[in-house]
């Protein structure tokens, strides 16, 4: 893949919401996804892990923002084996918009569906993390790649750092509580909080890749806050890269293939420097057989010292013939 004059590639809007119980997150995330939906003039696909949006699928007349029913299709599930069997057969010219509610909750079942042995204090074993996050990676990859806008949501969690001075630690912050990776691949990150003293849903952008939202602070955020940032998406093919596992074989065919284009020059290499050790009939043709080997033993590997036994030999030969 040759280097090319950078372009826009960016054709559908990733967001992660994040908060505590009650900051805002369900509501803001189908506020977002109904007006991408209707720009798309395709429909929202819904994965709740908590039954969160069971009243936004009715109309409420005494609630403050959009108290018309909301629009969307829902599978109910903590399962990240089932949410994501319904993801990979997702279709996006039917559906927009994904939203993952929450993430959080399928990160916990990734974890718990974990069966295999433990250690002492019941911590899992370091070796066996990678097999209980490839589910959930190929989930995230997914959502990250799908030809859709997406939002996840997720619980908030704390960040600790350990004080040097003391020893103990600290909280120094406030994160997405789940896989440590899954924060810094959305586009777009908002820490929502309900403002209690205020009565205000505020919304924190974290990051904006696009540079539109980043710091600040949005008072009931709802999709027009964010129809700056779809105004600068080109709509067309948008580069995918891929699961974990997937660009995994891709590198492991690369490096069998060319392992492989090693071994054969290497071969060919060593039957030439032994055909012609055989073939020398003086030990002055012989050193230039020899010769031959120079700046190749690290390629000939363990077919050196073979070279080296064969030009013994022959030279040993050589010498019964001077002899005679």
């Amino acid at each position: 893949m040759p280097f090319k004059k950078a372009a826009s590639e960016k054709s559908y809007m990733k967001v992660g919401l994040y908060g505590e119980q009650g900051s805002g997150k369900t509501l803001t995330a189908l506020l977002v996804a109904e007006g991408l939906a209707k720009l798309e003039n395709k429909r929202v696909a819904y994965i709740d892990t908590e039954k969160g949006t069971k009243f936004y699928s009715r109309s409420i007349p005494e609630r403050a923002v959009h108290p018309e029913a909301f629009d969307f299709d829902r599978v109910i599930t903590r399962s990240i084996m089932e949410a994501l069997a319904e993801v990979e057969k997702l279709n996006p010219s039917e559906y927009g918009v994904l939203i993952i509610d929450s993430i959080t909750a399928l990160w916990d079942a990734a974890r718990e569906a974990y069966r295999g042995p433990r250690l002492s204090n019941g911590a899992i074993p370091m070796h066996k993390w990678g097999e209980i996050k490839k589910p959930y990676k190929r989930l995230m990859s997914l959502f990250l790649d799908g030809d859709y806008h997406g939002i996840i949501c997720g619980r908030e969690g704390v960040l600790m750092e350990a004080d040097d001075s003391t020893g103990q630690s600290e909280v120094i912050g406030k994160k997405m509580k789940a896989e440590s990776e899954t924060p810094y691949e959305p586009d777009v990150l908002i820490r929502m909080r309900n403002d209690r003293d205020t009565k205000s849903i505020l919304a924190y952008v974290e990051k904006d890749r696009s540079g539109i939202l980043t710091n600040s602070t949005i008072e009931y955020p709802r999709f027009d806050h964010f129809r700056p940032l779809y105004s600068y998406l080109h709509g067309g093919e948008e580069t995918k890269l891929g699961s974990l596992e997937e660009v995994a074989d891709r590198d492991a065919a690369v490096i069998q293939e060319q392992a492989e284009r090693a071994d054969m020059e290497r071969t060919r290499i060593f039957d030439a420097i032994r055909s012609a050790i055989h073939r020398a009939d003086s030990l002055d043709e012989l050193k230039a057989a020899w010769e031959l080997t120079k700046g190749k033993k690290t390629k000939l590997g363990d077919l050196f010292a073979e070279l080296e036994s064969a030009k013994e030999t022959r030279k040993r030969e050589l010498n019964m013939v001077v002899g005679v």
